[in-house]
């Protein structure tokens, strides 16, 4: 749904002239579990500013607002051990009380990083943040998303500076604040760096770095006009594009293990051959697409592989996925890179779905995922984070993510309880396994 149509007492109706102004920030301060985040305030227009820098507890951030000139190096420099390197961009100023997307979720995580060692402070080099990205620029966006939509967004910044929070979507999930905007520019902006990083890294060692964007709003319910399902931009499709514009990926995979369907990703590439984009999600959750007969059209049928898992499957399940379906799709797909839309919100403590994920499965998928870029795409892999609204697991199944990604072993058998989990459906999960075999004949 274009949001000029949602949001016209915004906009006064119709197209929009393509306009991005440029803003003066204030920075205030959150503190949550001994973290302090500072985020941004968004003000009236004053004059121009080329960028915005923030001191937080974690380093010194620069993130220019201008197309940087060495585009495609690397962020930060990476050293030659580094495992892991990660972004984190909270968007802090975007968020509503008691709403689940809200601004309590990467510090969760972050806080969580810290709890179990797995930060460069404990960690040394094996561990890098990327601190030094830039916001995305107006042409990332479009690369993904129709003009009206971001200059309408744009401009509804100064509605919601008003009104403190207003509904960007008709069914009225998806909200935004003064911090929007830009905050939106931020979490898609961190994507590209760490694809930058993770590229440039792959030239000169055999096992590059995963990457691992700790953004919101998360991206992959988004579509090409306009919002969607807590969604504002695509990050994980800005990220694809930009990896074929600017590296010259031509063959991108992408994986999406969030409980629901990854829609705005199917519907930006659904006619694209070069980018394969393959989601797993409990049939006849939000927003009820995805069906296992929707692989694509034109000359990218056969390039969407869409498998709805019934309620209550769990690890079992997703191995049984990963081996019978993701890798041999993989492996004929022949990708360049590999990104994968993370979310967390099929863990069977999640508040928004009935799958039954635990924070092995999470582990189990990170570790195979990696390995999988390994063998295929030069080691190439980056991983954004989407859905996930319990804080306790999504944030221990993030911090089990870098475990796998470090090639150390699971924490879930100190984190998960086996109580809560009911016998899988896994008759039903076979047979949706053997019909996406049927239609994309492997």
């Amino acid at each position: 749904m274009e949001l000029p149509a949602v949001c016209s007492r915004s906009f006064g109706g119709g197209n929009l002239l393509f306009w991005v102004r440029p803003h003066v920030y204030s920075h205030k301060k959150y503190s949550k579990n001994g973290i302090t985040i500072k985020y941004i305030d968004l003000q009236k227009h004053i004059g121009s500013e080329k960028g915005y820098s923030s001191t937080s507890a974690r380093g010194t951030i620069y993130c220019s607002t201008q197309q940087e000139s060495n585009a495609g190096l690397p962020s930060d420099h990476i050293g030659v051990s580094a495992k892991v390197i990660f972004a984190a961009a909270p968007a802090m100023g975007h968020n509503q009380e008691s709403h689940p997307e809200c601004n309590s979720r990467v510090p969760a995580i972050l806080t969580a990083l810290e709890k179990m060692k797995l930060t460069s402070k404990f960690r040394g080099s094996d561990i890098v943040e990327v601190q030094n990205f830039r916001p995305a620029t107006i042409d990332d966006i479009a690369s993904v998303h129709a003009g009206a939509y971001i200059s309408g967004l744009e401009k509804a910044m100064d509605q919601a500076s008003e009104k403190g929070l207003i509904f960007i979507e008709g069914s009225g999930p998806t909200y935004a604040t003064a911090t929007t905007f830009q905050e939106s520019l931020f979490a898609a902006g961190a994507g590209i760096s760490l694809v930058d990083s993770v590229v440039a890294a792959s030239k000169f060692r055999k096992d590059p770095p995963v990457g691992f964007a700790l953004i919101r709003p998360p991206g992959h319910h988004a579509v090409p006009k306009g919002p969607m399902g807590f969604c504002v931009f695509g990050n994980i499709a800005i990220a694809a594009r930009y990896a074929q514009r600017m590296h010259g990926l031509k063959r991108v995979f992408i994986i999406d293990f969030d409980v629901h369907h990854g829609n705005g990703t199917n519907d930006a590439f659904y006619e694209d051959p070069d980018i394969f984009f393959l989601s797993t999600h409990q049939a006849g959750s939000y927003p009820g697409t995805g069906k296992i007969d929707q692989i694509g059209s034109g000359s990218g049928e056969g390039s969407t592989l869409n498998l709805p898992l019934p309620g209550g499957s769990g690890d079992t399940a997703m191995r049984k996925v990963y081996d019978e379906v993701i890798v041999p799709c993989a492996q004929r797909f022949k990708p360049d890179i590999i990104l994968v839309s993370a979310g967390y919100d099929a863990h069977v403590l999640d508040p928004l779905a009935s799958l039954q994920f635990t924070t092995g499965t999470y582990y189990m998928l990170a570790s195979n995922i990696k390995q999988l870029a390994k063998d295929l795409c030069g080691g190439r892999c980056v991983f954004f984070l989407e859905g996930g609204y319990n804080l306790s697991s999504l944030s221990n199944s993030v911090a089990d993510s870098f475990c796998a990604f470090l090639g150390e072993r699971s924490l879930a058998a100190e984190l998960d309880d086996p109580a809560y989990l009911h016998e899988e459906p896994l008759n039903k999960v076979k047979q949706a396994i053997e019909k996406v075999k049927h239609i994309h004949s492997f």
